[in-house]
């Protein structure tokens, strides 16, 4: 399954600052719908991610009934993110 969207980089202050992307609501119940088959505990989706030209492996995290996209710091930095930038978003859910 590939989705693609764009969105708003925000930061969500947990245990450590990290900056997110939420995935839209008509994708994040597609992504609901496969979650049984996909997760490895807690909800959390593996995917593969890419914005711009930088792609990475990380895990969707369910946060009401939506999927926050984590962006390391290498893809920050390598693509000069920072809260607020509007991005594309593509990412592959192996089934």
């Amino acid at each position: 399954m590939i989705i693609e969207f764009e969105g708003k980089i925000f930061t969500w202050r947990g245990p450590a600052p990290f900056l997110f992307v939420a995935v839209p609501e008509e994708p994040s119940r597609a992504l609901q719908a496969i979650s049984a088959r996909v997760t490895y505990g807690w909800g959390v989706i593996p995917v593969h991610a890419q914005i711009g030209q930088t792609a990475w492996k990380t895990s969707l995290i369910p946060k009401e009934r939506r999927y926050l996209v984590p962006i390391k710091m290498s893809v920050q930095k390598s693509q000069s993110l920072q809260e607020g930038d509007e991005v594309t978003v593509r990412l592959e859910v192996r089934l």
